[in-house]
């Protein structure tokens, strides 16, 4: 028995490793010195991390995951820095779970210039393109082995905003597809408006939803969105203002209920409002400001009422937290500085929401964008 007992430790002890590590994706911009996606092993215990693979892509800004785990999408936005008179793409890539190696599947316009985000929906059969300078939402059919067909529809926005710099054209900035229903939203930081569409799921084409759409506070710049883990409430960061709205979401319509700055009190520089996410025991809401903040602010979430309670502020220990993301077991949240050029590795406090620098750092040129595979 003794004889035995070692092997069966050692293979737990490795069984349960394998567990811990997961595959870290991380988008990048290319202007610099980045090559294209960034492929990492992480371990949800130490926050140990080992580059293993990259996938060499123009400005691969944002990506998404197929559902099943095994395709990957990104937009290829040219530059965010400069507005290149050309319209951007999306390039899908197959993924190895073995070896993380990503493979280029096809290309397809994305319908615009400068896509900046991209989402997929829980079938893995749609795929929607916010196009930043474009103004444009496009639709993308996916076929069952990962290649992406031409774009089914491309809806054009229109309007303006009050801030003559930054809402002179509509500025596609996010899409999401609701996980309950048939229906996608998009923000369009150019109108100040939050856009509902309603779905159809074998054309997959969009129409207005029974609530077109919803107003901010003109000025304000709607940015990205999260959503409650029981899907009935939505809260949107909002990038001019530095603010964060709460929404009851209900019968496929949004009702704003509460409206929070997510800057401290004496703080009178340029917000940036970038990313927004919940943490995943649902307690806690997170959001980044980028500009003059370089912070993350906390809140906790009511249960009941899905309103939020300012908890604190963090530093990101350096500039531009244009993205950040949990790991999969919750344990880490990462945050990507673009123009620092690192991603830091915060330990999380469950109870408390707030977070521990670890010291780990992931070194890279211009991340911006975070993605787990488990």
């Amino acid at each position: 028995m003794k004889k035995l007992l070692f092997p069966f430790l050692l293979i737990s002890t490795l069984s349960l490793t394998a567990q811990d590590e997961h595959y870290l994706l991380i988008g990048t911009y290319t202007a610099g010195k980045s090559e294209g996606i960034y492929v990492y092993k992480f371990n949800s215990v130490t926050a140990d991390h080992r580059l293993i693979s990259i996938a060499k892509s123009s400005n691969p800004s944002f990506l998404a995951v197929s559902p099943n785990e095994k395709y990957v999408y990104a937009v290829n936005e040219n530059a965010d820095s400069t507005l290149v008179p050309m319209g951007g793409t999306i390039t899908a890539f197959s993924f190895n779970a073995a070896t993380g190696n990503l493979a280029e599947i096809n290309k397809q316009p994305s319908g615009g210039m400068h896509p900046c985000y991209v989402s997929i929906d829980n079938t893995g059969k749609t795929i929607a393109v916010a196009n930043y300078t474009g103004g444009s939402i496009a639709i993308f059919p996916v076929e069952q082995d990962g290649h992406l067909r031409q774009a089914s529809q491309t809806i054009q926005l229109t309007g303006s905003g009050i801030n003559s710099k930054r809402q002179n054209s509509p500025h596609v900035h996010y899409t999401h597809f609701s996980s309950t229903s048939f229906q996608l939203f998009a923000t369009d930081l150019g109108t100040d408006k939050i856009m509902l569409y309603d779905m159809d799921p074998f054309t997959h084409n969009l129409k207005p939803g029974r609530q077109p759409f919803v107003l901010s506070k003109p000025g304000s710049g709607p940015r990205h969105m999260a959503f409650s883990q029981n899907n009935k409430f939505a809260y949107l960061i909002e990038e001019l203002s530095g603010t964060v709205v709460t929404f009851n979401y209900k019968n496929k319509k949004l009702n704003p209920i509460q409206r929070l700055s997510t800057l401290p009190v004496d703080f009178n520089g340029e917000a940036g409002s970038a990313d927004i996410h919940i943490s995943p025991n649902g307690k806690f809401l997170y959001c980044s400001n980028r500009a003059n903040a370089n912070h993350l602010s906390i809140f906790s979430i009511d249960a009941v009422t899905g309103k939020l309670t300012l908890t604190g502020h963090q530093s990101t220990f350096g500039k531009t937290p244009r993205n950040f993301n949990f790991d999969p077991s919750g344990n880490f949240l990462l945050v990507a500085n673009q123009h620092s050029d690192e991603i830091v590795i915060f330990k999380t406090d469950a109870l408390t929401g707030l977070l521990t620098d670890t010291g780990k750092r992931i070194t890279i040129p211009n991340p911006v964008c975070i993605k787990w595979i488990k």
